[in-house]
């Protein structure tokens, strides 16, 4: 890699990362009333999508769809559980694991949440037309998939070695 592609990939990387670090500080502060995190945040809105609002997702589920570790994740299920936000109930297809899903009382409390998330996204993308905004989803999107693909490639590579 040349010096010149070296020096943006380095600022786009820094900037993903301010971005990012400004987003869990900022989203805080939105969801703050509700005494939620980002990370209860985006598990509770994984688990209010209508695909898997009444049959919930298994641990392993969540840990594809946030891109979070076991240990991170289960630290925020137990804490979403102990508010009685979300139940962990038996699958139906193998009642030997369980899926997380949310309760009527997490229903109520992310339906507010909205709220307070609608408005932290018009604030944050403010300055992004909406075709700005669909783009950079784009782009994002084909970065997350470049980024995925380095794992799978790491994977495979100690699958080899083993």
């Amino acid at each position: 890699m040349d010096i010149l592609r070296f020096d943006v990939a380095n600022r786009l990387f820094f900037r993903l990362y301010q971005s990012s670090n400004l987003m869990h500080k900022n989203g805080t502060k939105a969801v703050a009333s509700f005494g939620s995190t980002t990370q209860q945040w985006a598990v509770m809105g994984a688990l209010a999508r209508p695909r898997v609002r009444n049959e919930g997702m298994s641990v392993k589920e969540l840990i594809g769809f946030l891109m979070l570790s076991r240990q991170n994740l289960s630290a925020v299920l137990d804490r979403l559980e102990s508010r009685g936000w979300i139940e962990k109930v038996k699958d139906a297809a193998d009642g030997r694991s369980r899926r997380s899903r949310l309760t009527a009382k997490g229903v109520a409390i992310w339906d507010e949440m909205l709220v307070a998330i609608g408005e932290f996204y018009e604030a944050s993308l403010a300055g992004l037309s909406p075709e700005e905004q669909l783009a950079l989803y784009r782009l994002l999107d084909r970065l997350k998939d470049g980024l995925a693909a380095l794992g799978v490639e790491e994977d495979a590579a100690q699958a080899e070695g083993a």
